[in-house]
């Protein structure tokens, strides 16, 4: 049977990213130590960079499912 597919909460991948900025960091390092890969740790870099922070990623997000409702889009995923 296939994996089950992991969550992280918005807090870890904005504390995960912030470690990315410590001297002497290196992406592989780091994904590696929270038992991620570099690649989903980069996507969450570079969607934190293009929002500005995690809270206006949050926003962003909100707005989008909301455009959806009022659409009356029924994709959630």
């Amino acid at each position: 049977m296939g994996q089950t597919r992991r969550t992280f909460t918005d807090e870890f991948k904005a504390a995960a990213v912030g470690r990315l900025y410590k001297p002497g960091a290196t992406q592989g390092g780091v994904a590696k130590e929270l038992g991620v890969t570099s690649s989903q740790l980069k996507t969450w870099r570079l969607e934190i960079e293009a929002a500005g922070s995690i809270a206006a990623l949050r926003r962003q997000q909100a707005v989008c499912l909301l455009a959806r409702a009022i659409s009356g889009d029924s994709f959630t995923g």
